[in-house]
């Protein structure tokens, strides 16, 4: 397995880690989405070069991401004020991980309080 091909299945491992995540293509084959009861959390092409991946984020630290980080930049084709697009390979493989696990927290945040404490995240 090349080097590439291994840090997209690493980054398909990590974002199906999480408690209740599943991966879906309504789009197109080509397309992952990763959702966490129905509500989307990423959205990659696992294909693609260079390796990017759309994570929610706070609106606030969106804007100080896209800053601080020329990698990282509005949402494409999704809302841009809630969406970061992100080209992961420049940035420390750690980073990424928190960035998904922040999307991931921020749409359970938004779910109900049961459903939160059945996923363990209260």
């Amino acid at each position: 397995m090349s080097g590439t091909q291994d840090a997209r299945e690493r980054l398909r491992a990590f974002c199906l880690s999480f408690n209740g995540a599943v991966e879906e293509f309504p789009f197109n084959p080509e397309t992952s989405v990763f959702k966490v009861e129905g509500k989307v959390f990423a959205l990659t092409d696992l294909g693609a070069d260079p390796l990017k991946i759309s994570l929610k984020c706070d609106p606030d630290e969106a804007v100080r991401l896209r800053t601080a980080h020329p990698e990282i930049v509005p949402g494409w084709h999704l809302n841009k004020r809630h969406w970061n697009t992100v080209t992961v390979a420049p940035l420390p493989p750690r980073q990424v991980h928190e960035l998904i696990e922040d999307s991931y927290d921020l749409v359970v945040a938004g779910l109900p309080r049961a459903v939160r404490l059945r996923l363990d995240r209260p």
